[in-house]
This record gives C-alpha cells, structure tokens and sequence, in this order.
C-alpha cells in the first residue's frame, strides 16, 4: 500500500490541505480563501469564525484526496499548521464559544492596563516565555473577561488555531510549544505553560496539555471520518507555528541556522539554545522551535511583501515584478541614494513603525524612477532584515553561516543576490520555497514513524536549487546606505512621535 500525509495549512488569508508522499513530493492541494471579520462595534477587531473554517477546512480535505486520486486509507497521518497568536476558547463540554485570529489588535487599553499597573511585568514575563503583551493571549483572554463576561463564566480551555484544527479531527485537546509559545505564559526552557502569569493577571487556569510536534494526539473520529472522508485510522500528529514548521520544512533544524522568510511580513529567524538569556531590551521575539531543546530568536520586518505589491499596482504601470527586477538590476547599489522609510528593525518592546514614505528622490529621471525606486525597496527590506539579524547575534552569540531564502521574495534572483551581498553570507535558496505544508508532513511523518525526526526529514526531502555568494565590495557599500537609513528613519520617528505624522503600524498599547 502506498503511504500520504496530509497537511492542513491555515493560514491569514487563506486555508488549504495538501497532500505529500514520503519523499516529501506534493501530490495534490486544495486551498480556499477566507476572511476574519471584525466584530460588530470592537475597534481593532479580528474575529476567527470557526464555524465557517470548519466548513472550510473539510472542502479542502475532501477536494485535496479526490485530486491525489489516493484512498483514505492510504494517508496514514494528518497534522497541521496555523497563522501564530491567533486562539480558540472552548467551554467544559469543548464546545467553542469565542476565537480571535493573528492580528487581532482590540485589546489595547488591556495592554495599557497591564504596563500601567506593573511596570516590570512585561520584562519578567518575556525573560521567560520571549513575548512581549503586543500579541499574546493574556490581554486578549482579559478583554474577553471584561466585555464578554458570560462567555469568559462559561470558558475552560484555550487552544491556538493549529490545535483547533486537529481537536475538530480527534476530539483531543492539546497543544504544542511552537504556537503555544507565542501565546505567552510559556518557558522556553521546559516547553511547557507557566502557569502563574495568567494568575499575577487576574486569569483562570485555561490551560489544555503539552505535547510536542510530531507526537501523536490520536486518530481521526469517526464524526470527523463522515465529514471528511478521511479514515478513522489515519493518525492526528501535533503540527506546529506557521514560521517554526515551516522553517523545519527547509531544513533549518540545527543550531546557528538561518532563515529569511520573504512573504507578506519578512520573518529573519536563526536557532538558538533554549536556555539563551534574553535581553532586557526585548528588542526580538523567541520563539520555542518544532525541534526540542531548540528556540528561535525572530525579527519581524513588517508589510515587506505588501509592499511590493502596492508598488507594483500603483506605480509599476502594469509591468510585473519579473520586469520591475529586470529594470532595477540596472540601477547601481544603493539605488542612487533613495531611502524608503517603511518598516523598522523590531523593537519588539515597543513596537512602532514610521510613516510610510521615500527620501532622497530628485528630479533627474535617469536616476529617480521605477527601477530605482524598486530596487531601493529591495535593497531596504535586505537592511532591516540586516539590523535584525546583527541584532540577534548580538544577544544570542549565534552568527549564521548561511541564510535559507524562502517565501515568495527567494523567486527574484536581484533580491536573492542583494540578501547576499547586504548581509555578507551565503544565500541559498530551496527547491520547495512554500515549505510550512511541507514542515506539517514531516510532523506527520515522524508521528507515522516514517520519519525519526525533523532533522532527518530535512536531511532526506530538502533540497537547494541556486546558491548566491556576496560581493565583498557590495557589501562595504551597503554598510554606508544602512547607517544612513538608520539616522533617516530616527529623524523619521521623531514626527511620529511629535503627532505630525501618523504611524504605519503600532502594537495595542504603545
């Protein structure tokens, strides 16, 4: 008999299933769109609708198999992978009552409250779980507590959106530290709940078990073998956070190794041990790794992709981004001196972005035009990704000897070039570039057995398809253009924080 994994990936914008061999080749995917309503009158709001995902989730199982033309009883495990942060409250019976989804930014005077109240809460909590309040479930489970009261009598259990998934499939409650742990009250060092900092809160204990990834929760039910079609032998394995999973699926499983994820937001994520000491600047998210004994230090570049395809829609005049690379490979390193001002480097302590803008235009059009400009924002997203980077090293001690380039931004060979020569180190870009699918199957696999574990997986399934080396004196350059975008940018929070400009993004709270 032949042997699938399925992988269920649900993600911002979208949820989809594929379906994988052992060898890690894609068979088949179904995916469909959905959207996270506000709620009605909740500024901030970003409701994660359950019921509808569910539906969701169950077109894509049942769509994905008929495409892989395999019988159910071939797929022999399932996990799943979801957007971070994002939870799902049940109550005694695991009937859910409330959800929100990633970016859910309505708990703000929650955050304000927590700060205000204890000063040195949020450093205390970080050094521990390597969250800040920016995103963690705690001032979201207290805005439930103080505007949904009824709800919050009624709550027991809290899960992250991966675990939902594989709940709706086993009936088991559970959870995993690489999502688990971006929900705070989590120790990087034991993997496991800390407790105590939803009651120093004024929380309940709503806290389900601690498996890890790959480990196996149970199998298919038989409600959700009728709903899906899939078998009630296939088993449910513990998957993982979107950016820890999929960083396994390209290999990055060791100590030291780097990862510049190039999506929507850039995620620059290096290995790091467990018991690394955190600063008091909370300058960068850490992360637990799907790899045990292993964390992730993670700097977050933000709307890096949006913004390309803002750029490319309003300015580009229809040319794609293939033609736009092709235009700005002609313009020399540092884009004639044109410094866009989007995302900052993280300052995860107080997370705030400048005024979206570009500096340094003139008037000389074979100078200042598309291919500069776009080559200038190419060049930028490599600088911060840079900064983050350096910053990591910094605290950690870790300092990668490579980068994996990943995510849709690894298809342009100019950026892929420009990561390299930015950051002196070698870039390497995988065959598979959409790797958190992939990450899922491993976790499958390795709860099937196929598989002893992620390092393995990588070992045998990821493979590089172009490499890229630095130029040393491209390099050199680019170290000048960073300081002045550093010095541009603080000039540039300056009329934020006077109130003349308002900001591209701040954290609920700051």
């Amino acid at each position: 008999m032949n042997r699938y994994f399925l992988a269920i990936d649900a993600g911002t914008g979208s949820i989809r299933a594929v379906i994988f061999d052992t060898l890690g080749n894609q068979i088949a995917l179904s995916q469909v769109e959905w959207v996270h309503v506000a709620e009605k009158g909740v500024a901030g709001s970003m409701g994660f609708d359950y019921d509808r995902g569910w539906e969701l989730a169950v077109k894509c199982i049942q769509e994905s198999i008929a495409k892989a033309h395999v019988h159910p009883n071939e797929i022999i495990a399932v996990s799943a992978s979801s957007m971070r942060e994002g939870i799902v409250v049940y109550d005694k019976n695991k009937n859910e009552l409330w959800g929100v989804a990633n970016v859910d930014s309505r708990a703000g005077e929650e955050v304000s409250n927590l700060k205000y109240h204890n000063p040195v809460m949020e450093l205390e909590f970080y050094k521990s779980s390597g969250q800040t309040f920016a995103l963690s479930a705690v001032p979201r489970l207290l805005w439930l507590k103080n505007n949904r009261p009824s709800l919050y009598d009624k709550a027991t259990y809290f899960t992250m959106i991966s675990d939902w998934i594989l709940f709706k499939l086993s009936g088991e409650l559970a959870s995993e530290p690489s999502n688990a742990g971006t929900a705070g009250s989590f120790s990087l060092v034991t993997r496991d709940w800390e407790k105590s900092q939803f009651t120093q809160c004024g929380l309940k204990d709503l806290f389900v078990p601690i498996l890890e990834s790959g480990d196996v929760l149970g199998k298919v039910s038989s409600k959700a073998s009728n709903e899906t079609g899939l078998s009630s032998n296939t088993l449910v394995v513990m998957g993982g956070g979107d950016v820890q999973i999929g960083t396994a699926g390209l290999g990055a499983n060791a100590l030291g190794d780097a990862v510049v994820l190039g999506g929507s937001f850039w995620q620059q994520v290096v290995n790091v041990p467990s018991n690394t000491t955190l600063s008091d600047a909370m300058l960068l998210r850490v992360n637990p790794h799907v790899v045990r004994g292993v964390s992730q230090a993670e700097g977050i570049t933000f709307f890096t992709g949006l913004v390309m395809r803002w750029f490319r829609d309003t300015l580009g005049g229809g040319r794609s981004y293939g033609e736009l690379e092709s235009m700005a490979s002609k313009i020399p390193v540092g884009s004639h001196g044109i410094l866009p001002i989007f995302s900052d480097s993280m300052n995860y302590g107080e997370w705030i972005h400048a005024s979206p803008s570009f500096v340094g235009l003139g008037m000389d059009e074979n100078k200042y035009n598309i291919g500069s400009m776009f080559r200038a924002l190419e060049e930028n997203a490599c600088i911060v990704s840079a900064i983050n980077l350096e910053n990591i090293k910094a605290f950690s001690g870790v300092s990668p000897k490579f980068l994996i380039f990943a995510s849709g931004a690894s298809q342009g060979a100019l950026w892929s070039q420009i990561l390299a020569d930015v950051t002196g180190l070698e870039v390497k870009v995988p065959v598979v570039k959409e790797a958190t699918a992939l990450g899922v199957a491993m976790a499958a696999g390795i709860g099937a057995g196929v598989y002893k574990s992620f390092g393995e997986a990588g070992k045998n399934i990821v493979k590089m398809e172009r490499m890229y080396q630095p130029d040393l004196a491209n390099f050199s350059a680019y170290q000048e253009v960073k300081e002045r975008w550093i010095k541009v940018y603080s000039k540039q929070m300056e009329l934020i924080r006077e109130g003349i400009l308002e900001p591209m993004w701040k954290a609920p709270g700051v």
